[in-house]
C-alpha cells in the first residue's frame, strides 16, 4: 500500500531549505562583520591598555608611545564609519536616503511628512480635514 504524496510536501522542504540557507547566510555575514569590528577593536584598544597598566605599575612607557597608541584607538573610532557601510546593506541604504553625497539621483528624498506617515501603521485616511484633527 502506497500512500499519495501531496504536491506541497516537496515544494516546502526545498522552500524550508533556500529559508533556512538564507538566513544561515545572514547570520555568517552578521557574525563576519562582528568578528571584523571586535577584532580591529582589539587590535587598535588592547595595547593601549596593556600600556596603561604597565605605566601605572613601573612607571617605564615613554610618553611618545603612549601617544601613538592613543591615537591608534582614536583611529579605530574613525575607521568604524567605514567599516558599517561596507559590510551592511541597510546601513548604507539608510544613510543613503539622508546623505545628499550618498543619494542616488533618481531616488528622491522623503519629506517629513511622508515617513511619519510611514511610521505612524495607519494607511491613508480618507477625507480627513484639519477640523476633524483639531
Amino acid at each position: 500500500l502506497q500512500v499519495p504524496r501531496a504536491p506541497s510536501q516537496p515544494l516546502a522542504s526545498s522552500e524550508s531549505r533556500r529559508f533556512t540557507n538564507k538566513h544561515s547566510k545572514k547570520a555568517l555575514k552578521a557574525s563576519l562583520t562582528l568578528g571584523i569590528l571586535l577584532g580591529m577593536f582589539f587590535v587598535a584598544w588592547l595595547p593601549f591598555f596593556v600600556t596603561n597598566v604597565a605605566q601605572a605599575v613601573c612607571d617605564c612607557v615613554p610618553a611618545g608611545f603612549f601617544d601613538v597608541l592613543t591615537w591608534l584607538g582614536y583611529c579605530n573610532s574613525t575607521m568604524n564609519p567605514i567599516i558599517y557601510p561596507l559590510f551592511m546593506r541597510d546601513f548604507k541604504r539608510a544613510m543613503g536616503k539622508f546623505l545628499p553625497c550618498c543619494r542616488r539621483s533618481a531616488e528622491p528624498r522623503p519629506s517629513a511628512i511622508s515617513l511619519s506617515m510611514r511610521n505612524s501603521n495607519s494607511g491613508p485616511r480618507a477625507a480627513t480635514s484639519l477640523k476633524n484633527v483639531l
